[in-house]
């Protein structure tokens, strides 16, 4: 079977757990890794078996290296606009940790430079490539729950304040998720799941308008350091469907979905990770469905993307993120963002 060679630009804990991925995969290798940091290359290095000559010390070298088809952006948010360029300009194809950019500008100056060279981009929003998800697109499409009328999606836990043996304590607020310079915030880093998730199963409903997706209803609590902490919305999708979503650095929302139809509604326990990968379906039939999967989601991902390389694909196959949901998300993502109430 061939297999295509990838590369990692930033070794922090999400290209940790994305690099394990690899190891239940057979159409794709991990070759190629860069840091700035000593300490996280020979972690990698050791843990990865990856040769010394692809251990990379500067990112730009990794993406000189000609033996390396792909390369997985997994730096901080506001960096990814810069090497998902210089990527395109070195002729790498892309797969950028999400979200792929900070604002709806930058998505659209990547589309033209993505679109000249006809290299694949994808925005990595691992959770569309988990069997879970596909058996939830079967059941719409078999009219299980009926015509679709609305959701709720939801991303959040409280990690502001968290319990050590003396009671509570504040977290670092220097982190990057409450640094705005570095595209903190809970729109930006977990809002992105539900309003795409929002977005995948809009494209179901014949006929929607994405050119006016209205943005209402927003509530946002901006803490101290001036980024969101606990937002909410409501997209309207040409009239046709409703759907509630919420991210939140301050409340257990967990990661629920709820899908409602005119004749029954569909909830996933856990639609980002799929642990449980449980489907509870409401209805003239009431029953769950329990989706059977692997224990690295991130190996669907990369299983997914590499089989588009091997066919010469530019983008990712539904439900996969695709170029255009994207550009259209993060228009959404900036509207959440920029309401005024």
């Amino acid at each position: 079977m061939k297999q295509i060679n990838w590369g990692i630009i930033g070794l922090g804990n999400i290209a940790l757990k994305f690099a394990d991925g690899f190891k239940s995969v057979d159409n794709a290798k991990l070759i190629g890794i860069s840091s700035k940091s000593k300490q996280k290359l020979q972690k990698f290095k050791e843990e990865f078996h990856i040769e010394e000559n692809f251990c990379f010390n500067d990112y730009e070298s990794l993406l000189k290296c000609k033996d390396i088809d792909i390369v997985y952006i997994a730096l901080p948010n506001s960096l990814h606009y810069e090497w998902i360029l210089k990527c395109i300009k070195e002729g790498k194809k892309v797969l950028c940790e999400k979200p792929a950019t900070v604002n709806f500008s930058q998505i659209k100056k990547i589309k033209e430079a993505i679109l000249k060279k006809k290299l694949l981009f994808a925005e990595a929003l691992m959770y569309r490539y988990h069997p879970q998800i596909i058996k939830v697109m079967e059941l719409i499409n078999e009219n299980e729950i009926g015509k679709l009328i609305s959701m709720e999606s939801y991303f959040g836990s409280n990690i502001l304040t968290k319990k050590n043996f003396f009671g509570f304590r504040k977290i670092n607020e220097e982190n990057r998720i409450y640094n705005k310079e570095l595209g903190g915030g809970a729109i930006l880093d977990l809002g992105c799941y539900p309003s795409s998730f929002s977005l995948l199963i809009s494209s179901l409903v014949p006929n929607i308008n994405y050119n006016q997706i209205e943005v209402l209803n927003v509530k946002k609590e901006v803490g101290r350091t001036g980024v969101d902490l606990d937002s909410y919305a409501e997209l309207n999708f040409s009239n046709k469907l409703n759907a509630k979503i919420g991210a939140s650095f301050t409340q257990n929302l967990g990661k629920k979905t709820k899908i409602i139809g005119d004749n029954g509604e569909l909830e996933i326990e856990d639609t980002w990770h799929g642990d449980p990968s449980l489907i509870n379906i409401k209805g003239k039939n009431s029953y769950q469905i329990k989706v059977e999967s692997r224990k690295n989601i991130y190996s669907y991902e990369i299983e997914h993307l590499s089989k588009c390389i091997i066919e010469n694909k530019q983008e990712a196959n539904f439900p996969g993120m695709k170029l255009n949901d994207t550009i259209i998300n993060m228009k959404i993502l900036e509207d959440w963002l920029n309401h005024e109430k």
